[in-house]
């Protein structure tokens, strides 16, 4: 024990989590201005262009995740690229790449909602003391819901044809159906307001409640995560056994009980490595137990993301090209389509 205390460490502290919250902190910036470029544009042709002119920002249909699986599922199965909504399917695919290669990155590295989700809880446990763990019998199961969302959704792609798919998303309902989501929120009855306050006080008590129970997107994205070739790794012989690493995983993983994580819940934060005060005791390793430092992560989802939007934008693949008319005629009624 006198040994292993030895190698604790007496280094730099540890930058994963600035470099991490930097990137968190970009990418909802973007976000924001996609939401705020949006919102202007279709006040545009509501007011019948008595409101400034703002381009339509082809990244909001990144918050389309189903049209997003039915232009994967078409292009799949056709070849033909989306010419409704590509942007969505490009960013999906984004997504894709960065949980195969860095575990399910996208939710804590990028994610908007988990990024709101994490300030959230933070603030929590600043003005309470704590964050509060649901017990067992109920975890569990509660954790199946974004599973069995997941499912729901994957049915109801998989059981529409190509042909389907593109009637669906070339119709009045799916040319507009981003103006209906924001529709949604600016419109939100009593139950609206009722759920979306239940999951902000959820979400300070507990952590990451919308994302360990409900959220379909993360449930995907960490499946895919499992066959990613990098994991956190413990070296037992080094490992002080401090269970820090465990008390700092936002996924409530038995880190320090276990040699690899292989768990569907790990996002590659690095919260447990960060913790860590015995030097080279935890790692996020590559194959052949190659390290894999916070600035190769970061750099990697960056490259994902910027090299497939620049793929699409420079083929002409990005943005969906409707005539204007069409706009005019369709955004201002977005709210009287009914889903087919």
């Amino acid at each position: 024990m006198a040994a292993k205390k030895m190698l604790v460490r007496r280094i730099a502290a540890d930058r994963s989590q600035t470099l991490r919250r930097g990137m968190q902190a970009l990418f909802l910036a973007l976000n924001v201005w996609i939401g705020l470029q949006f919102y202007l544009w279709v006040r545009y042709f509501e007011t019948g262009g008595q409101s400034p002119f703002a381009e339509r920002p082809a990244g909001v249909e990144g918050w389309l995740p189903i049209a997003s699986l039915m232009n994967l599922k078409v292009w799949i199965g056709t070849g033909a690229l989306p010419r409704i909504h590509p942007a969505g399917m490009f960013l999906f695919l984004a997504f894709f790449a960065m949980s195969w290669f860095f575990r399910k990155s996208f939710c804590s590295w990028l994610c908007p909602v988990g990024t709101v989700s994490e300030y959230l809880w933070r603030l929590g446990r600043k003005a309470v003391g704590r964050n509060f763990r649901l017990p067992g019998p109920l975890d569990v199961p509660l954790r199946g819901l974004k599973y069995l969302l997941l499912a729901l959704f994957l049915y109801a792609v998989a059981r529409m044809s190509a042909g389907a798919i593109i009637e669906f998303l070339g119709g009045p309902y799916g040319l507009v159906d981003d103006v209906r989501m924001l529709n949604f929120f600016r419109t939100l009855g009593t139950a609206g307001v009722t759920v979306i306050a239940f999951l902000a006080v959820a979400s300070l008590l507990v952590e990451n409640f919308w994302c360990r129970y409900l959220c379909p997107y993360g449930a995907l994205l960490g499946l895919v995560g499992m066959a990613s070739p990098v994991r956190i790794r413990r070296d037992e012989p080094l490992c002080i056994d401090c269970a820090k690493c465990a008390k700092a995983c936002p996924a409530r993983l038995p880190v320090d009980r276990l040699i690899t994580i292989q768990s569907a819940e790990c996002s590659a934060c690095m919260a447990c490595v960060a913790s860590c005060p015995a030097e080279g005791a935890l790692i996020l390793s590559a194959p052949v137990r190659r390290r894999v430092p916070a600035w190769a992560v970061a750099l990697g989802v960056a490259a994902i993301f910027l090299g497939i939007y620049s793929y699409a934008q420079w083929t002409g693949r990005w943005k969906t090209n409707l005539p204007e008319r069409a706009y005019w005629e369709l955004v201002p009624r977005a709210s009287e389509f009914s889903h087919p």
